[in-house]
């Protein structure tokens, strides 16, 4: 096999990489790259209370229904942020410069210090204290910073390595507040004081970077003789909703990417609608629901690839919940339905029903059962302690019916409600129905809190399974943010931070099917042209080249931008490495290889390229030395995909 060049790389990393300015979905600015270089600095707009104390800002999951499209170069945001219209446009007008059009307009009187577009900079490492700041001709040390007011058109941060400036269309008033050690608020006035219903603001500014550098070296150091938990490789929901366009998108990703686990949906509601009947006899009968009878399907094909298969249910019939159904208001997409606790025998005999007739009719047992997180209510709604208490008593129905199938523990919203299994994690009497521990990765995931989660399922001496994977659950709201790079980067960033410190034993992608689409066209959310993949098709495959049942294997990087996971299947002499660089360009050198490895195929996925083979680099006495490409996830393995 050719070996890659140096040179050849490095001429890849100056023409291939441009610049792009991070904009989320929802309006707020995370900087601007330069070949991968990161200038950082985070925008959110802002509506105050008489006290000038904010009542809510742009972020993540904050505002209903924000809408996001890109036209070009330029990218749009339109959201509503209490009783404001906002609407933001982003347009890269050069390298490493953008321009920021920002409007808004009251749809209420509100007793209020304003409205503001606000700018926070963090002061280290790129700025530090020792900078200063330039409104104008007017120049003021960072260090000095405290309250101050300025009024000008143009403000430059300057450090000692590198400096942004935002440049209004006019003069404006520049709010600045040293908010810690580490960042300064910097506020343009859009609302004055007390605004009425029918108040407009609007500015545009220019955004210009210049400076950085080279990114430093990694080192980066294996332990390929401490194999630590299983992981079977990546897995996927295949939760069926759009009958046109889902086979297609379901087609696609099991032709092309090795998926080890799946997770399917029990149709409870379909499956037995009418309490007087009995769903398995009618079953048995050859009466089955069209729903009903897709989701096994989907299950058996899963299965006869060689998958083991999770059930999650979401709605439960009507007759299963307690009170009047139609009192139960959906807030926010979270129905939170409790179960009638005097129909428990009927709930889990009706469940239990679905289970048989799955493992008769289509030759599936249900390795593990799960309630969809029911510990926010999406659909069934349960207390830690009723958690605790469905996991005994239909753990034991089953295990009575002779299914073999067990619960999973948790499958929680996200990452921050882990006192949710706590009750469950303390009684004993829980521990023969738990098969595995599983959360779900929308949010809450650092560090302190994924190392919680890995602990828990160590100390049950069960698997931990990412139940759904990605980052972001509103985001089909704004479905075009799939397409987008950096939307990609944060998602495969989290999946490389999961593999490293939980271990999981699959990670569930949120979904194989067009809902959260990691394919593009199609029909897909409206869009046009033949079905394709995305950059984030890329790095799921990518990742999904580990060799399967690998054990994970400790890495450490020596630098924060560069998050690393690796594996091995020490029986076959097989491995990985999974990094992921968020930064610019840097040579990089991995030791702690096995003595019997002697090269490595090298994959990179980026803006531009989807899981390239970029040739081989040779391994000599376990240590090997090759580039890393900006802003790029690699994959080492050493053989070829």
């Amino acid at each position: 096999m050719k070996r890659i060049l140096l040179f050849s790389v490095c001429f890849f990393l100056v023409t291939g990489i441009q610049a792009q300015t991070e904009v989320m979905a929802w309006g707020n600015l995370t900087g601007i790259r330069v070949d991968g270089y990161l200038f950082p600095f985070a925008t959110f707009f802002r509506v105050t209370d008489a006290a000038g104390i904010s009542l809510e800002d742009t972020g993540k999951e904050r505002q209903p229904r924000p809408s996001y499209t890109r036209e070009g170069d330029m990218q749009y945001v339109n959201t509503r942020v209490h009783g404001v219209r906002y609407e933001q446009r982003v347009t890269d007008t050069g390298r490493g410069e953008a321009r920021v059009s920002i409007s808004c307009q009251a749809d209420t009187t509100l007793q209020s210090k304003g409205a503001f577009f606000c700018i926070a900079v963090p002061l280290f490492p790129t700025y530090a204290e020792k900078g200063f700041m330039v409104v104008d001709e007017v120049e003021t040390a960072i260090s000095t910073i405290q309250e101050n007011m300025f009024t000008g058109s143009r403000l430059t941060v300057q450090g000692h390595t590198a400096q942004v400036s935002f440049e209004a269309d006019r003069p404006v008033e520049w709010q600045l507040k040293k908010l810690s050690r580490d960042t300064i608020l910097i506020s343009i006035p859009l609302l004055p004081d007390n605004f009425t219903k029918g108040t407009q603001g609007e500015v545009e500014l220019s955004i210009r970077t210049a400076g950085g550098g080279p990114a430093s070296s990694v080192q980066l150091s294996l332990q390929s003789d401490r194999p630590g938990r299983l992981f079977d490789g990546l897995g996927g929901n295949f939760r069926l909703q759009n009958p046109r366009v889902d086979p297609q998108v379901i087609d696609y990703c099991l032709d092309s990417l090795r998926v080890a686990w799946g997770r399917v949906e029990m149709p409870w509601r379909d499956w037995h609608p009418t309490e007087q009947a009995d769903p398995l006899a009618e079953a048995r009968a050859g009466r089955i629901g069209k729903r009903v009878a897709n989701a096994m399907e989907m299950a058996g094909r899963l299965s006869a690839m060689g998958m083991p298969v999770i059930v999650s249910c979401w709605f439960p019939p009507e007759w299963a919940i307690e009170g009047d159904p139609a009192s139960y208001v959906r807030r926010g997409g979270i129905q939170a339905y409790r179960l009638d606790p005097s129909k428990e025998e009927q709930i889990y005999r009706s469940m239990a029903g679905y289970l048989v007739y799955l493992k008769e009719a289509y030759g599936v047992e249900a390795v593990l059962f799960s309630f969809n997180e029911s510990d926010l209510g999406i659909d069934v709604l349960h207390t830690a302690e009723e958690h605790a208490a469905f996991i005994k008593g239909f753990g034991r129905y089953l295990a009575a019916r002779g299914l073999a199938t067990r619960m999973l523990l948790g499958d929680n919203s996200d990452a921050t409600t882990f006192d949710f299994i706590v009750p469950a994690m303390e009684d004993p009497d829980t521990y023969p129905y738990i098969g595995a521990v599983s959360f779900h990765s929308w949010r809450g995931c650092d560090d302190a809190t994924l190392h919680r989660w890995a602990e828990a399922s160590r100390k049950l001496n069960v698997p931990l399974i990412i139940g759904e994977g990605s980052t972001d659950a509103a985001a089909h709201v704004y479905p075009q943010i799939f397409a987008e790079s950096t939307f990609a980067f944060y998602e495969i960033n989290l999946y490389i931070r999961l593999c490293a410190i939980c271990q999981p034993l699959s990670i569930l992608q949120w979904q194989l099917t067009s809902d959260y689409s990691i394919l593009w066209g199609g029909g897909v959310y409206g869009s046009e042209g033949p079905l394709r993949p995305t950059q984030r098709f890329w790095n799921l495959k990518q990742l999904a080249s580990t060799p399967p049942r690998s054990f994970a294997l400790p890495v450490t990087s020596d630098q924060e931008e560069v998050n690393a996971a690796a594996f091995g299947n020490l029986a076959r002499g097989e491995y990985a490495v999974h990094l992921v660089n968020n930064g610019a360009s840097r040579r990089a050198t991995l030791t702690g290889l096995p003595e019997n490895v002697s090269e490595l195929h090298l994959y990179v996925t980026n803006k531009q390229e989807g899981m390239v083979h970029y040739g081989t680099v040779e391994v000599r006495e376990g240590k090997v030395e090759f580039e890393l490409p900006a802003i790029s996830f690699v994959t080492l393995i050493n053989r070829e995909e």
